[in-house]
């Protein structure tokens, strides 16, 4: 699991932002929401402009160099803060596997430059490079021995080079510890209901909704998806001219899904394609990005109580403070995100907050300084 985030100079904040998922509380309710004492699932508000989105991108930046997964590159122009003088970015990430910690930091000066990085496992160094310095690498990898260490092309990263380049010895407990970390991060999904199936890691390359869910028989698990979330309809399977097309069903006619499909429908049939893989590929760690932007209220608690069934760290950004309750999650699993700073609401206020507290009230008055 994530357990700890900082980031320096990308985007919108020029200060460090720390993320910290291992700041809860002994709530006992929802406790299902904590693992170990680290937040899995977490909901981010915070008003337009405040880096909800960006906040995101900074935690999937380490997919373009780790992972041959997908990359959104678009979203990653204007990659430095526009504000500073300093043309380094600063990553910083805390990992917990079982009673296991490894950190990871690096630098870059845009999204294909690695200038700085470096792993250690329980604080103990495990690769690192510095092109500031030298082009040469430190690593300490059992398997690694006779690696090449003057690696100095600065797409390369150190960890990458490692990993495709060594035969490390399998039974050694810290290299077993760097395949978890990396099986985790190729595990990591960011998607944003805003757009059509524009994502981050876990694939590569693009597949049509509909057509996906046709190729994987799922029409009809799609269709009682729907309905069981409140779309009456009823779906098909229309070919025209070798062309499979996934269509409503009327008494009278047939039509295209996604030339009537309403704005909330084609949301949750990007969710409904993204769940797919929830359930088959294990992710580890999901980030949807304003999840709810077109969700009634009942349909928004519905598919946060869906996503706390999964065995997956989960973080949505949402604008919808309706789903500020401790009957769905806790008072440390929502964050509030607000010049250059993110806490949770428990720790946004002296206040003890108990389970029979209206928290979404509490935050409209101001009592977590929004």
């Amino acid at each position: 699991m994530l357990t700890k985030f900082e980031v320096t100079n990308f985007k919108n904040f020029e200060e460090t932002l720390t993320f910290d998922f291992t700041q809860t509380n002994a709530y006992k309710f929802n406790e299902e929401c904590v693992t170990n004492g680290v937040v899995n699932k977490a909901l981010i508000y915070g008003h337009n402009g405040t880096g909800k989105s960006n906040l995101g991108f900074a935690i999937f930046d380490l997919v373009s160099h780790l992972t041959d997964k997908n990359i959104d590159k678009d979203v990653y122009q204007h990659y430095v803060n526009a504000n500073s003088k300093n043309e380094l970015v600063e990553f910083k990430y805390t990992f917990k596997f079982n009673k296991d910690i490894v950190e990871y930091r690096y630098i870059k000066s845009d999204l294909s430059i690695l200038i700085a990085e470096e792993l250690h496992i329980n604080n103990t160094l495990f690769a690192s490079i510095d092109r500031n310095q030298k082009s040469e690498a430190k690593i300490n990898v059992k398997g690694a021995e006779t690696l090449k260490k003057d690696i100095g092309d600065s797409k390369i990263s150190i960890l990458s080079y490692i990993n495709k380049n060594a035969i490390l010895d399998e039974k050694n407990q810290e290299n077993i510890i760097f395949q978890q970390f990396l099986s985790f991060v190729n595990s990591m999904l960011f998607f944003r209901s805003l757009d059509e199936n524009r994502y981050i890691g876990l694939e590569q390359g693009h597949s049509a909704i509909d057509s996906d869910i046709i190729e994987h028989n799922n029409v009809k698990d799609f269709e009682i998806f729907l309905n069981d979330v409140g779309i009456k309809c009823n779906l098909d399977v229309i070919e025209i001219l070798s062309e499979k097309l996934l269509v409503f069903k009327f008494n009278n006619k047939i039509i295209p899904f996604f030339s009537i499909a309403s704005s909330g429908t084609k949301s949750l049939a990007l969710f409904y394609f993204w769940f797919q893989r929830l359930k088959e590929n294990g992710i580890g760690f999901l980030f949807i990005d304003e999840f709810d932007a077109f969700y009634h209220h009942d349909l928004s608690v519905n598919i946060v109580k869906l996503l706390k069934t999964l065995d997956t760290q989960v973080i949505l950004t949402t604008h919808n403070t309706s789903v500020i309750s401790n009957e769905l999650l806790r008072p440390d699993c929502y964050f509030l995100l607000k010049e250059n700073d993110i806490k949770s609401l428990s720790n946004r206020t002296p206040k003890e907050l108990r389970e029979a507290h209206n928290i979404e009230k509490m935050y409209k008055a101001g009592s977590f300084g929004l």
